[in-house]
């Protein structure tokens, strides 16, 4: 064999090379690998002015001295942890009481992600089995999920001409929610029971005629879990826990903690009377206690198990931190790749307003809220509404993950407004200003 093929079959050989595997796609060649998170000495080793950072901490202590509850963060950047705080308190209330020695906040805290399980349990196994090839985003719902189609009874039919991502941007028609475990809201979709509310999902009718508007809406995510489980043949929690946390090594990421070894006190409290929006609400089987450990949704909760697409998730900071570190990659860490850059950019174009598949994107001024004042056009990301925030920011390779338990709060009108809690009226409950001051202190501003 001459000298030059020899030469070119050893340069081919040392290429990484990419297995499937029923964990995670593993790398090969182990000298080649993605970069895990380290501890920076300082932050001023991540280009932060360390006097700048500390405006954070008394931009949330002021708020908790104002009756905020609590929140942990962490901050990264170029594969480094700049800042880990915890703040607050884990639990104030039991009921309606303020505790005479409330539970302070740790860092390990773990938290309800609410809405962000949908970007780090659904999205990264809808872009792991996209890039597999097992899914095609532009197939039909009804492929994946065939009782999906039109009831001759629906005012609005459309049902059959749905894509996967119309789905994914939340133009598929499908209403904001509906209210599964209320027999007065639900009507004959009521249902207690997660098989029976997975049936359902398909006979939920549309709200309007599909892609004539965006409506966010948890539907359209719980129907997502539902085609991850039919391809994977999995139940959605077994499947992300095994393909995703277990091989990064997550101990603190999982639906139903307390199903798990862990203990109300590893948990941020919610709500303070269970689901009754401090004693106005009420359905069969409502809890009435503190919630610590139990997921707050309640059509997660009641309906679901515990486990959907659109809510269910804990997690820790630091957790939550190697999920965002795996984007910032381009889809793998350490040892292990899950998808590519490709699919990564895939999902993360523009698409339609403020949305790419699912990612929430800092296109306009209409998402300062959350993204604040300095982020990248290219970062993304997604809260959760008990007061959970992840941003991404390719261009600055910076990550920045906000858990709060803002919900832990008095309602404040309940007759009224019953979804409106005191901590969503905090500078630190809104973001945007958590995130404008972690910008600032970047070196270069």
């Amino acid at each position: 064999m001459k000298k030059s093929v020899i030469s070119t079959l050893t340069a081919l050989l040392s290429i990484t090379m990419i297995y499937p595997s029923t964990s995670s796609a593993k790398i090969a060649d182990q000298q080649q690998t993605f970069p895990v998170l380290k501890h920076a000495k300082n932050p001023v080793d991540a280009g932060f002015s360390a006097e700048k950072l500390e405006k954070v901490d008394r931009l949330i202590e002021k708020d908790i001295r104002a009756g905020f509850p609590g929140a942990t963060l962490i901050v990264i950047k170029d594969g480094l942890i700049v800042k880990k705080e915890a703040y607050g308190y884990k639990k104030k209330y039991n009921r309606l009481n303020l505790l005479r020695h409330p539970k302070k906040m740790k860092t390990d805290t773990m938290f309800d992600l609410a809405s962000n399980t949908k970007m780090y349990a659904v999205n990264f196994a809808l872009q792991h089995l996209t890039n597999c090839g097992k899914l095609n985003l532009d197939a039909k719902v009804s492929h994946y999920i065939p009782e999906f189609k039109d009831d001759p009874k629906d005012a609005i039919k459309g049902k059959k001409q749905l894509r996967v991502r119309d789905l994914l941007q939340h133009r598929a028609g499908l209403p904001a929610s509906w209210s599964y475990y209320d027999p007065k809201r639900a009507g004959q979709l009521y249902s207690q029971e997660r098989q029976r509310t997975l049936a359902f999902l398909a006979k939920t009718p549309l709200a309007y005629k599909p892609k004539t508007k965006q409506v966010y809406s948890d539907i359209d995510y719980m129907l997502l879990g539902l085609i991850i489980e039919n391809i994977t043949n999995q139940r959605l929690d077994k499947y992300v826990e095994q393909q995703f946390y277990k091989p990064l090594g997550l101990t603190h990421t999982m639906f139903n903690p307390l199903q798990k070894g862990f203990k109300p006190r590893h948990v941020a409290a919610t709500e303070r009377v269970g689901n009754t929006r401090d004693g106005i609400v009420a359905f069969p089987h409502v809890r009435r206690y503190t919630l610590q450990g139990e997921v707050h949704d309640e059509k997660a909760f009641y309906s679901m198990a515990g486990i959907s697409g659109h809510a269910g998730l804990f997690s820790t900071t630091e957790d939550m931190a190697v999920l965002l570190q795996v984007m910032l990659n381009g889809g793998g860490y350490g040892s292990h790749q899950f998808f590519s850059n490709a699919i990564i950019q895939q999902f993360t174009k523009p698409t339609y307003d403020t949305y790419g598949l699912g990612w929430r994107l800092n296109r306009n001024h209409d998402v300062k809220w959350m993204f604040g004042k300095h982020a990248s056009k290219q970062a993304y990301g997604h809260t959760g509404s008990t007061g959970t925030i992840t941003l991404i920011d390719p261009a600055y390779q910076l990550g920045i993950v906000l858990l709060t338990n803002k919900k832990h709060s008095p309602v404040i009108a309940p007759e009224k407004n019953p979804n409106q809690f005191e901590g969503d009226g905090f500078a630190t409950g809104k973001y945007g200003s958590v995130m404008t001051t972690i910008y600032e202190a970047l070196n270069h501003q």
